[in-house]
């Protein structure tokens, strides 16, 4: 890979873009970001000299999306949070769903995001 630099001032500055392609990036991928950025910078370097962050980014965030909505499907069913439920006392279902994405958030990102 050849890596090109502007002068600027006194400086040279690498001349760094973003590959071509369209990159979503949920609050997953930037807070996976985040944390490379401030506690693993060589690795977060690496990804970015190489052009592979931003897919890198997009890849955490879909595969952090899917894995909340399977663990909160398979917590609610086993703990018995229904649509009868939430017809019958809907504070108590609202009580009981938030306390499973709570966790399965809390899952979620020390599996995948702040690895």
């Amino acid at each position: 890979m050849e890596l090109r630099y502007v002068k600027s001032g006194d400086y040279y500055i690498p001349d760094l873009f973003l590959p071509e392609g369209n990159y979503t990036i949920g609050r997953y991928g930037r807070l996976r970001r985040e944390y490379l950025k401030e506690q693993r910078p060589i690795i977060f370097s690496s990804l970015l000299l190489s052009e592979k962050l931003y897919p890198h980014l997009s890849e955490i965030d879909c595969v952090c999306v899917e894995r909340m909505d399977l663990l909160i499907r398979q917590m609610a069913d086993r703990e018995g949070v229904t649509e009868a439920l939430k017809a019958a006392d809907q504070f108590e279902w609202v009580r009981r769903m938030n306390n499973i994405r709570n966790r399965a958030e809390e899952i979620v990102l020390n599996e995948l995001v702040y690895c």
